[in-house]
């Protein structure tokens, strides 16, 4: 089964899928959109992702203050995925992302990406490391105490 990752964000939505043995994250797409709540070419988008990629569950970055605590751009995450898995009808998680947009803006820095250039790649590369951690932890865990 496959497992799709994915960073919520204002204007973009950055969309990872594993490997088909769950072991692996590989950044796919952003999917851009005009307003932050403008999400029905969103959903459907998703929606073709899980068929092509034959997902079986889906992973949302949770944007966590450092101190732990949930701020608006977290309750705006929770909102989306509660609503996405009523549209998908597939489960859908919440993770822990703090800090995978500066780590995937300093990846591609060091790989040489211009700093104008990094906004395309930003948003799917978080996605892929939000869904590597879940990957990493689901592994160690055997999918028991989230």
């Amino acid at each position: 089964m496959r497992v799709m990752g994915l960073d919520y964000g204002r204007s973009t939505v950055g969309v990872a899928i594993s490997d088909s043995m769950g072991l692996t994250a590989q950044p796919i797409e952003t999917i851009r959109r005009k307003g932050e709540n403008k999400l029905r070419q969103t959903y459907a988008r998703i929606r073709e992702l899980i068929a092509e990629y034959e997902v079986g569950k889906i992973v949302v970055g949770l944007p966590k203050h450092m101190n732990g605590e949930l701020g608006e751009r977290a309750e705006k995450s929770k909102a989306f995925a509660e609503e996405l898995a009523g549209k998908v009808e597939l489960p859908v998680e919440l993770w822990d992302e703090r800090l995978t947009t500066v780590a995937a803006a300093q990846v591609l820095s060091e790989g040489g990406v211009r700093a104008d250039r990094q906004k395309e790649f930003v948003d799917k590369l978080a996605a892929s490391l939000i869904l590597q951690g879940f990957l990493e932890y689901d592994r160690g865990n055997d999918n028991t105490d989230r």
